[in-house]
């Protein structure tokens, strides 16, 4: 699979994550982990307030696409397995590993490191590894 390297758009990107986080912690101090907003929006023993936030945030990551078509005038390039089984076993692996490491890769990579948790820095080191691998083995042994 081919790919396009876009640095000025992953560098755009990249600043308006760090700056949704930095936003989200200093007006709420919440942590902008996905995971963790999901669970807070859908947990019954939520306040009202955190569930608004996490509403609001996870919003904005649905709308982020169809924004992008209006602003560019196309669909942002997306590529995904062409089996709905490869996608429901990586989705159950991400989930397991999201409770499993006790957060996801944007609580522990965004927030995590910038806080200087040791732990964050031990999950998203795991994380990277393991994508890592998966993606030799894929590419280069499977061949998929």
């Amino acid at each position: 699979m081919e790919t396009e390297f876009t640095p000025w758009l992953s560098l755009g990107g990249g600043m308006m994550i760090g700056a949704s986080a930095v936003l989200l912690m200093a007006t709420n101090g919440r942590i902008a982990g996905i995971s963790g907003l999901t669970s807070r929006l859908l947990s019954r023993g939520t306040d009202g307030e955190a569930r608004g936030v996490s509403a609001l945030f996870v919003l904005g990551l649905l709308l982020a696409a169809p924004i992008w078509l209006l602003v560019s005038g196309g669909w942002p390039q997306q590529w995904m397995p062409p089996s709905p089984v490869v996608m429901a076993v990586a989705g159950l692996l991400v989930g397991f590993g999201a409770i499993y490491g006790n957060g996801c890769t944007s609580g522990h990579g965004v927030c995590g490191i910038s806080r200087r948790s040791t732990r964050s820095v031990v999950a998203t080191l795991t994380f990277m590894a393991t994508a890592f691998a998966t993606v030799f083995v894929m590419r280069h042994l499977i061949g998929a």
